[in-house]
């Protein structure tokens, strides 16, 4: 069996990932705003999906920084954000497979590398996401949270 991460390297791990994804979507955000009109609507009718992607990530910010501080919440909320990374990580890789074999003979790129290019992409982060889980429900953090 493997050994479960350091908590330390889980919590840093997370914390940093997450506050950079929240910072890149708030710059892509403010960048399409002053885009023109056309990026504005686009904006608009995105809004709720990127309010959503938003609080997904604050959750896992807010789960790195509890790990980091050791607090008992804080392997549900990481864990919890774990399993929600990975479902949205297989819906956007399946999505975009999906949507790449629909079109039409003479659009469609190269098949084997839309799903190299997907896997290259969810592979790691499932194992990042599976590893953390892991880590999260090891008998050594169990002990480490207090309970």
């Amino acid at each position: 069996m493997i050994d479960p991460l350091p908590l330390a390297l889980v919590g840093w791990l997370f914390t940093l990932l997450s506050a950079a994804a929240l910072l890149i979507g708030a710059l892509l955000i403010l960048a399409l705003h002053r885009s023109g009109e056309l990026q504005r609507r686009f904006l608009a009718q995105s809004a709720w999906s990127d309010m959503l992607l938003f609080g997904i990530w604050i959750l896992g910010l807010a789960g790195g920084l509890g790990v980091l501080a050791l607090r008992p919440w804080a392997r549900h909320i990481l864990e919890f954000f774990c399993w929600t990374l990975a479902a949205l990580m297989l819906l956007s890789a399946g999505t975009r497979l999906y949507g790449a074999r629909r079109r039409p003979a003479e659009e469609r790129a190269n098949w084997v590398g839309a799903v190299a290019g997907a896997t290259l992409v969810a592979l790691p982060v499932l194992v990042l996401c599976a590893v953390t889980i892991y880590t999260l429900r090891s008998e050594s953090a169990r002990q480490a949270f207090g309970g």
